[in-house]
């Protein structure tokens, strides 16, 4: 059965992680993507490593299946002749250069729709195409401080912290799918095509979600808590007798059944049997659980809370999620045959369909692997071709 998107096309402007993210999930869907790379270095992340593998880098690799590759010189007439055409029949353009540099090639929004009037253009930067930001480079790690996402990580007394990778990057990357899938929908009704015009620091902003809400709705900055929860006790990092695990403790029934558990009865007071009640007392309540939460293991805890229904897990690195039962079960790690990488393993797709299962056909594509493919489907002669090389052009 072809993917829940079979005969979408997509032509793929986008470089780095948000964009490539994106048009990723939707070739994971059944979209053809048709990845456009400058003549010069291509995708800047073929050069973010090490590590490497057989010449590839692990970045590029992690967000470019399931696509065509192709190299094109938009600075120039014929190159930009070339994206005219693939343009003209296909269903979204994804793009991630500064606001206005469509424009200034001559392709803006509003040239696309006379090439392809159903056109639906998402454009994704740092700032957003309006505001006094929008003509400034947007990078994950810049987002993630302008937008108050590291003044709340970290620890209470220690230095501001990003997240660990680039999520500003990713939650744009999925913001930019839902606009797009949203888009088309519309486009199916009305029979018109429109731009999309997605942020790093919206999308950032919007995933602060409780913790903006916190301050708009209170007027108190949140401050950095650590693995500490803002709103929830008791919900972060305890200490077993043998290294640490994560308890989250959701509510007031699962307070009781953890307090009943742990078999202290300071921890039946009136005081702690509501939520808003524990966050008053939050200090005094973790000293007495952590002090019962020494007594035992990892293991011991991890079956004893499982039994109880409370949720809880261990701090796995990297290589232990990925090679967790779980994981395995859920085919959350697959190979992917690859020209040149013997034993290529990524990251599987989230997105679990009963009927139109995701599909990973094709590997990242090699540096303009598909160009001479891509142009001869659009009717120019391998002499052409060569010619187009020779004038740096592809």
């Amino acid at each position: 059965m072809a993917g829940p998107l079979h005969q979408l096309k997509i032509v793929d402007l986008s470089r780095v992680l948000a964009g490539p993210y994106c048009t990723m999930i939707l070739g994971d869907m059944g979209a053809e993507v048709i990845k456009i790379e400058s003549v010069d270095v291509g995708d800047e992340t073929r050069g973010w490593g090490p590590p490497f593998v057989e010449g590839e880098s692990a970045y590029y690799l992690c967000a470019n299946r399931n696509k065509q590759g192709i190299t094109l010189n938009l600075k120039t007439p014929q190159g930009l002749e070339i994206l005219k055409k693939l343009v003209s029949d296909a269903d979204v353009v994804v793009q991630n250069f500064k606001p206005g540099t469509l424009e200034r090639l001559g392709f803006g929004y509003e040239e696309m729709k006379k090439v392809n009037e159903g056109i639906i253009l998402a454009s994704i930067s740092g700032f957003g195409a309006t505001g006094p930001y929008s003509h400034l480079p947007g990078y994950d790690y810049i987002i993630q401080a302008m937008s108050g996402l590291m003044s709340i990580t970290g620890e209470r007394d220690g230095q501001p912290a990003k997240v660990g990778v680039a999520i500003a990057d990713v939650l744009t990357g999925l913001f930019t799918c839902i606009g797009i899938l949203g888009a088309i929908q519309h486009r199916s009704r009305r029979g018109e095509g429109q731009e999309i015009d997605i942020s790093l620091f919206d999308s950032q902003l919007a995933a602060l979600v409780n913790v903006a809400s916190n301050y708009l709705c209170s007027g108190m900055v949140p401050e950095r808590l650590g693995n500490a929860h803002p709103n929830i006790v008791p919900y972060q990092v305890f200490a077993a007798n043998d290294g640490d695990f994560i308890i989250a403790v959701g509510n007031d029934r699962q307070y009781r059944k953890l307090a009943t558990l742990l078999e202290d009865e300071a921890l039946l007071i009136n005081q702690y049997k509501k939520n808003s009640g524990r966050l008053q007392k939050k200090e005094d309540l973790e000293k007495i659980i952590s002090a019962k939460i020494r007594t035992k293991s990892r293991a011991e805890w991890k079956e004893l809370l499982d039994e109880a229904g409370i949720p809880n897990g261990p701090i796995n690195n990297v290589k232990e999620a990925l090679d967790s039962e779980q994981a395995i079960a859920r085919e959350m790690v697959v190979k992917v045959e690859h020209p040149t990488v013997s034993n290529l393993m990524l990251v599987g797709s989230p997105l679990k369909f009963s009927i139109t299962p995701v599909k990973i056909d094709t590997h990242p594509p090699l540096y303009s692997e598909h160009t001479e493919e891509v142009l001869m489907k659009l009717g120019y002669s391998k002499h052409e071709i060569v010619q187009m090389k020779q004038d740096h052009i592809i």
